[in-house]
């Protein structure tokens, strides 16, 4: 299976719309690949905070339409970043009030839509995304014919209960979109080499480059495999990563090494001695 994951560089002096054209022609560019991946927020910049609201779209708006075409032109299967959607009539059985989310969008090589994941962990500490956006209550898979999806972004993968619950439900490859900033790389590296180690499963986060609102962002975009190898990383500038990987890989991991099986679940709270 190949997958190329397109490490966008957000440039403040670049349109929105400039923009979409822009990685829409990236994603056409792949034809052949069976995965692209795109970053967290790249039509806005992941800490514009400001343009989240100015810039949110429904569901099914100009970001919507134009991946929908660039992944039928491409014929493959697109993650498509996430975007700031903000939620009206039809977009989905939760808030129809206007509540911005910060929603990943997914398409198959047909350009028909596969699915569509409201992030849960915000990021902020009472500021910015975590007080601009609602929080997402759903977990999202998407099967391919070659791998299950897992679907997570950014902040939640330092989060690994989300992700045991996505393996529960059947992922063999996690799929990060991301707006990590640089002065946190090392956690970036870290923590998805942990997610696929102790899921046993294939790792592809996807970051941003270039600088989001004073923010300089990681890039640093990784593949890594059931062992926690790392099988591709991009540098800090916009590029393209292009890897091929074997998901049997991950049925053969378990399968040798059955760690998931010796899960103790359900324990109770300590007790109070003394």
């Amino acid at each position: 299976m190949r997958a190329s994951l397109i490490q966008i560089a957000v440039n403040e002096d670049e349109s929105v719309d400039s923009r979409r054209q822009r990685v829409a022609a990236l994603v056409r560019e792949q034809a052949g690949a069976d995965l692209v991946v795109l970053p967290e927020l790249w039509t806005t910049g992941a800490f514009a905070f400001e343009e989240f609201g100015r810039e949110a779209e429904p569901l099914q708006g100009p970001t919507y339409e134009t991946m929908a075409k660039a992944a039928s032109d491409a014929g493959v299967w697109l993650h498509a970043g996430s975007i700031p959607e903000r939620a009206v009539s039809g977009s989905g059985s939760a808030a129809q009030d206007g509540t911005l989310y910060n929603t990943s969008l997914l398409f198959s090589p047909s350009g028909e839509p596969a699915a569509a994941y409201r992030k849960i962990h915000r990021f902020g500490f009472d500021k910015g995304e975590a007080v601009l956006m609602g929080a997402g209550q759903e977990l999202v898979t998407v099967r391919l014919p070659e791998t299950t999806l897992g679907v997570a972004t950014c902040y939640d993968l330092r989060f690994p209960e989300l992700f045991r619950s996505l393996v529960d439900a059947g992922a063999e490859t996690l799929v990060i979109p991301a707006g990590w900033p640089e002065r946190r790389r090392a956690h970036w590296t870290l923590l998805a080499q942990a997610r696929a180690v102790e899921n046993q499963a294939f790792v592809l986060a996807c970051g941003t480059a270039g600088t989001h609102a004073g923010v300089p962002q990681a890039g640093h975009s990784i593949v890594v495999d059931p062992w926690g190898e790392v099988l591709a990383e991009a540098g800090p500038g916009e590029e393209v990563l292009t890897v091929d990987f074997d998901p049997a890989k991950v049925a053969a991991t378990r399968e040798q090494f059955p760690v998931l099986k010796d899960r103790v679940l359900g324990l109770q709270p300590p007790r109070h001695q003394g």
